[in-house]
């Protein structure tokens, strides 16, 4: 019985971590008001067919400063009127069995709440899955800031 808890908790883990999430560089999903952090945006394959792009939309108050390079993938960025990185888009390829973490730089807001990041995932198939809390199946990722 213990052992069949075990995997059952082993497997539902799996699955939680299975998804597009963001979380600070040393994996936490908690942070500090008003701290510089470096977040990590991972990003697994999983259908059956490459992912192409992966869209970020940033979270109303954090200020995005600055990105790691990831081979193979291009960058770019929306801005608002005030020069706000409002939206992160990269494009390459990560094939299926494949994750990769997209590492960037930015602060948090001087308030406490929860940070919501929303995910679009576009696969070589043309297909979308937004991890955005629209289904129990696709979460956005949290991060409680306070």
């Amino acid at each position: 019985m213990r052992k069949m808890l075990s995997l059952t908790a082993a497997v539902l883990a799996s699955f939680a971590f299975a998804h597009a999430t963001v979380r600070t560089e040393t994996g936490a999903a908690e942070s500090l008001a008003g701290k510089s952090e470096t977040y990590r945006l991972q990003v697994p394959v999983e259908k059956s067919f490459a992912t192409t792009e992966i869209r970020l939309l940033i979270p109303a108050g954090v200020k995005v400063s600055r990105f790691l390079p990831v081979p193979g993938f291009l960058r770019t960025v929306q801005k608002d009127a005030q020069g706000n990185v409002t939206t992160v888009i990269w494009r390459g390829r990560l094939n299926p069995e494949e994750f990769q973490r997209f590492l960037f730089q930015a602060t948090n807001p001087a308030d406490a709440g929860t940070l919501v990041w929303k995910v679009q995932q576009t696969y070589a198939d043309g297909s979308v899955v937004n991890w955005d809390d629209s289904s129990p199946e696709t979460p956005a990722s949290k991060t409680t800031v306070k």
